[in-house]
């Protein structure tokens, strides 16, 4: 198992230090939110993504992929009616995903549920068509990039737009490009989907449709830190051969970021080590 940690879990520490402590945690590598490197990450290029890969390195660490792409700057939305809105918006997506290959990640995630949410006045699915469309637009680059863009069904109190990895699948196969799959957050899926997430998952592994994993409570916290049961979902990565990433992602931190970051690897690698 490949274990990333999202590294905005471990602000305000700098880079160095988020390495430093992700490695000696057991982290395999670190999961980049664009937002904890730059105010502006359209300022974000070739020369950053080197110095970001390098002190990785340094710590015996990799870049695994991006998330959180369009936190920052404000008022970004792929779903808008704004032509200059979309356009703005597209061109910095095409821009992480030059970063995420120039610094050695293999995956974007696509969450962000504030800018693909339908804007007042507008259905879901008027945005889900929209959102479609963009990342259509966006498959030829990312493919060129040698990335993949995966689109994160996320759950129904944060978007209506894609909840399940059904519905993402069904978006990913109606793009028909093998840079775009979605992928599954466990706290997410325990929020949207009717059967068991770990029966999720095996079914879209097996059909190729999932091609990241973050892992977390569906309290929103660590892995071992609520009632999620973690080990059928990792017996099913153990099970499908999964060599792709897993992220550990919380949204909230107890008892502090760092303390929240080693629970959940000390969690998640114990029960990789007890699976048969």
């Amino acid at each position: 198992m490949k274990l990333a940690l999202c590294n905005e879990v471990l602000l305000p520490l700098g880079l160095a230090a988020q390495c430093e402590a992700a490695a000696r945690m057991g982290y395999d590598a670190l999961e980049i939110a664009p937002f904890t490197l730059a105010d502006d990450p359209t300022t974000l290029d070739a020369a950053t993504a080197r110095e970001l890969r390098a002190t990785a390195l340094a710590h015996g660490l990799k870049i695994s992929s991006l998330h959180w792409l369009l936190v920052k700057p404000e008022g970004l939305s792929l779903v808008t009616d704004d032509a200059a809105v979309r356009r703005r918006t597209l061109d910095l997506l095409r821009r992480l995903i030059d970063f995420a290959a120039a610094c050695g990640a293999s995956v974007l995630v696509h969450g962000s549920p504030k800018q693909r949410s339908p804007a007042p006045g507008q259905s879901v699915l008027g945005a889900t068509v929209r959102l479609e469309s963009a990342l259509a637009e966006l498959a030829p680059h990312a493919a060129d990039a040698g990335v993949t863009y995966c689109l994160e069904p996320l759950a129904p109190f944060e978007t209506p737009v894609i909840n399940t990895v059904a519905e993402a699948a069904a978006m990913v196969d109606r793009i028909g490009s093998p840079a775009i799959r979605t992928m599954l957050d466990v706290s997410a899926a325990s929020h949207s989907e009717h059967e068991p997430v770990h029966e999720v998952l095996l079914r879209f592994l097996a059909s190729g449709h999932i091609a990241h994993v973050q892992v977390n409570d569906k309290n929103r916290r660590g892995p071992g830190q609520g009632e999620t049961r973690q080990r059928p979902v990792l017996q099913v990565l153990k099970d499908m051969n999964y060599d792709g990433w897993v992220a550990v992602e919380p949204f909230e931190y107890l008892p502090d970021g760092p303390g929240c970051a080693e629970i959940s690897a000390h969690h998640v690698r114990e029960i990789w080590r007890a699976l048969p």
